[in-house]
């Protein structure tokens, strides 16, 4: 099947023969050529006559997977849907004469899931394996383990143009073995490269914001190209904002058409940016589908912003965003590549050389950064839950997995083991993100099934616009642009919402974790023009509605019935205003989100959220779309997330004891309890001593020297008496303050237990028996008086004593069966320290003598005698001499 002598001397022609014969022996290739070489064309047909059975080639975009096959046909004169044909969601051209079929990754994920040994297919082609999608790597993986286990006879081949060889040879073929890599070198044109920074500094990029200095630059750099050369230029955008904003700024340019080309648009928008416009110069300004397996007829020069748009995910929120992140060398080779299809070319990088050697070598691989829901079902499906002995170029990061298993359990698509279940290939078939499937699927008996296809077809091709219900309204209407690609996506859910069993269909209640994510390329099914809001049919809508012997209940107008498939698409996004009137919510999961200044949305007490992004740095996020609802259909959506509890707990100061119903971290009902449970409220109160500590008894002196005297003994004693430190106490505090906390209430009764009494309580009856006499409150000192003793340091009792009475004690008391003297600090007659001691004896002999000399004369009415020991002694003062 040779192609048209316009192909002949495309860089990948002379490796073909080499190709060939590697696929022959070895039965896998990789294959590396430049942008440009040829290599999504030539190779299928070059293959063609030489395998078996159909050719499928996977292409990673719709967009890419249509214009190669019209090429194809093209180099073979023929129209497409005869030798060449093409499947993508929504639309397939192939007949019985197909011997090459170009099909979205997704869709060969799909078939390859649905029959695994493809029948009449005799090679696989994989194109643009560097680019890393999800899809991609699964249908790379699947394809492997087909030819080891089924079709050892099936030929595969990877084909990039800036992959990593070695790495797919090795995934390819074996450690022992790999696959042969096979390379074309050299391009089919030359392609200049010019260096055009800004000539100011720009903001970097931040989130989805990119610097208006950037596309004013980007602007006058197209300007400057057009002056400078002939042809069509193309313009590599980050998403289709920037493209209108530049375009803004381009207009009025005589004899040039502004073309725009990005992933929103229909399969007739797109396919009509692929063809040359008679006479006129054209200015394509495109996003990333522009970047591989396509050539724009008639460029000459690519403008490149050196921005690309990507998602990521943010696990603890459920949240996903798309950032703009600065291109990698390999995506700036695809975009310069476009310039050198037809004729020698030129790329303007509006950035500088020694930026680009500091972008990354490639982009991330998709199965790095992005929500692994659908990616997770797909293995279950295949029966492999973690991805485990399947040739992955990346495994898949752990805690990603874990969220979406989680997600996938919460939806009833996988078993606790991971295990598929009948349910989650029902969600796998319907072809749309795994959370849309089961709005889909749950939806379509309350709002009617083809109201919920066209719900979620809005969902599934992400349809700008704030106001979900507009959005909707305007693509029904017919008057958006977008309508033909909504309605074939409309039409492809219905057909499969009509194919799911019955037994496809929990009851609403089964709600998953709220994760983010998108859909992918899929087949659509037979067409239904219907489209109106109120289907009444008989036949798949109305049998359906009765299934399960539900009711589909009354019909819900279009604002409920949106917000409805949204809830049940992401429960955990329903929100409610913090305040009436106030632009911020609270979603059920428990993130704060804003709405955009201006929406139209304002003022609605609840929303439900279907697309929301929290940018690095913020600590909410802001909505992006919704849907207006109502209490009631917010609790209906969200019914898996309802709680309603008796909440008895310390909260900072005090018990709280209330009755609380929530939906996820929203509060719908808070109320208090009238008779809370004791025990409850028991375990409330220790936990706010745990939190706030003992300082919430009232430690009156009695109650804080019982604890000391009790400190005294354990350091003394130790046995059988109690620990009474802080961590002590509390650890055994239902042995003490059982029955006042059995009777407590809330903080204030805590204040008024008798901590003595309840101290006594930690002491067993011997140990009881005998405080007072091994810690003694106080003791009696010669003069006949009884002083308190201090055991705030429990290794050493303090007694404080005037001197005067101490007079005639040759030794200090001792307590704790005479263990422990206690340590005397003596007084002046002022009772001020003139002493400190536990060797009374030595102290009279050496001590005392200095101290008379020093107060008597200070207290000449106070005796001091030349020896103590033999003195009786006194409390109060000599009788005045007359």
């Amino acid at each position: 099947m040779p192609p048209s002598e316009s192909a002949a001397d495309l860089p990948v022609r002379h490796i073909l023969p080499a190709l060939t014969e590697a696929l022959a022996e070895h039965g896998v290739a990789v294959l590396v050529a430049p942008p440009g070489a040829g290599k999504t064309t030539l190779v299928p047909l070059a293959l063609a006559d030489q395998v078996d059975g159909r050719i499928v080639v996977a292409q990673p975009r719709r967009v890419a997977a249509r214009a190669a096959a019209r090429r194809m046909a093209e180099l073979r004169g023929e129209r497409v849907g005869e030798t060449v044909g093409y499947a993508v969601r929504g639309e397939r051209r192939t007949s019985a004469r197909t011997r090459i079929e170009v099909v979205t990754t997704g869709l060969l994920v799909q078939r390859l899931q649905h029959d695994p040994e493809l029948p009449g297919v005799g090679a696989v082609l994989l194109d643009e394996a560097h680019e890393r999608q999800l899809d991609a790597d699964l249908a790379l993986a699947f394809g492997i383990e087909v030819r080891a286990a089924l079709r050892p006879e099936l030929r595969l081949l990877a084909m990039s143009a800036t992959a990593q060889a070695e790495r797919l040879g090795a995934l390819l073929g074996t450690a022992a073995e790999p696959a042969p890599v096979l390379r074309a070198e050299g391009r089919a044109y030359p392609v200049d490269v010019v260096w055009a920074p800004p000539p100011r500094p720009v903001d970097p990029p931040h989130g989805l914001r990119v610097d208006p200095r950037l596309l004013d630059h980007v602007a006058a750099t197209v300007r400057r190209a057009l002056a400078a050369h002939d042809g069509d230029l193309l313009v590599f955008l980050p998403g289709a904002g920037e493209i209108n904003g530049v375009a803004g700024r381009l207009t009025g340019l005589a004899g040039t058409d502004l073309v725009r080309l990005h992933g929103r648009q229909s399969s007739a928008e797109q396919d009509a940016a692929l063809r040359p416009a008679a006479g006129r110069r054209r200015v394509v300004l495109a996003t990333a589908v522009a970047e591989t397996s396509l050539t724009v007829p008639g460029v000459r020069v690519v403008v490149d912003a050196g921005l690309s748009r990507v998602a990521r995910t943010d696990l603890a929120r459920g949240l996903g965003a798309l950032v703009t992140v600065p291109v990698s060398r390999a995506a700036a080779t695809q975009r310069a590549g476009r310039a050198g299809r037809e004729a020698p070319g030129r790329v303007y990088r509006c950035w500088s050389a020694a930026d680009h050697d500091r972008l990354p070598a490639q982009p991330e691989p998709e199965i790095a950064v992005a929500d692994l829901t659908s990616f997770a079902l797909q293995l279950a499906c295949w029966g492999r839950p973690d991805g485990t002995g399947l040739a992955l170029p990346d495994p898949p990061p752990a805690a990603a997995m874990q969220v979406a298993r989680a997600t996938l359990e919460a939806l009833g698509a996988v078993a606790p083991d991971g295990r598929v279940t009948g349910r989650g290939r029902a969600i796998a078939a319907v072809g749309a993100h795994p959370r849309l499937a089961r709005a889909l699927l749950d939806g379509a008996a309350r709002v009617r099934p083809h109201r919920a296809a066209e719900v979620v077809a809005v969902l599934a091709e992400s349809a700008p616009g704030d106001d979900l219900v507009a959005t909707w309204r305007r693509l029904r209407s017919g008057t958006d642009p977008a309508g033909t690609r909504w309605r074939a996506e409309v039409n492809r859910l219905r057909a499969a919402l009509d194919e799911s069993p019955p037994s496809a269909e929990p009851p609403l209640s089964a709600e998953p974790d709220d994760r983010q994510g998108g859909p992918d390329d899929q087949r659509t099914g037979p067409d239904n023009q219907r489209n109106g809001p109120d289907d009444r049919r008989t036949g798949p809508d109305n049998r359906r509605a009765g299934r399960d012997g539900r009711r589909a209940g009354p019909e819900l107008p279009d604002d409920l019935a949106a917000g409805l498939l949204v809830g049940l698409a992401y429960p955990e996004r329903l929100a409610r205003a913090r305040q009436a009137g106030a632009e911020t919510y609270l979603m059920a999961g428990g993130t704060a989100a804003d709405l955009a200044p201006g929406s139209p949305l304002a003022g609605a007490e609840w929303l439900a959220i279907s697309v929301a992004d929290r940018a690095p740095g913020r600590r909410g996020a802001v909505i992006r779309q919704a849907a207006v609802v109502d209490g009631a259909t917010a609790r209906e959506a969200g019914a898996a997330l309802l709680r309603r509890e008796q909440e008895i707990a310390w909260s900072g100061e005090d018990v709280v004891a209330r009755e609380v119903q929530r939906l996820g971290a929203i509060v719908l009902l808070d109320r208090p309890l009238a008779r809370p449970d004791p025990a409850r409220v028991a375990a409330a109160l220790r936990d706010g001593l745990r939190q706030v500590g003992l300082d919430l008894l009232t430690w009156t002196r009695p109650a804080r020297e019982l604890r000391a005297r009790l400190a005294f003994c354990r350091q003394a004693l130790g046995g059988e008496w109690p620990e009474v430190t802080d961590a002590a106490l509390l650890d055994r505090a239902d042995e003490w303050l059982g029955p006042e906390l059995a009777a407590a209430r809330r903080r204030a009764d805590l204040a008024r237990i008798d901590v003595p009494a309840a101290l006594r309580r930690l002491l067993p009856w011997r140990e009881a028996a005998r405080l007072d006499e091994l810690a003694p409150e106080r003791l009696a000192v010669p003069s006949g008086s009884r002083h308190r003793v201090d055991y705030s340091d429990p290794a050493a009792p303090v007694l404080a004593v005037k001197l005067q009475e101490t007079f005639g004690w040759r030794d200090v008391p001792r307590i704790a069966d005479g263990r422990v003297p206690v340590l005397l600090h003596l007084l002046s007659p002022a009772g001020r320290p003139v002493a400190v001691t536990r060797d009374l004896a030595s102290f009279w002999r050496t001590g005392y003598p200095q101290v008379r000399a020093e107060l008597r004369g200070r207290y000449p009415r106070h005796p001091w005698p030349a020896d103590p020991t033999g003195a009786p002694p006194t409390r109060g003062l000599q009788p005045r001499r007359g």
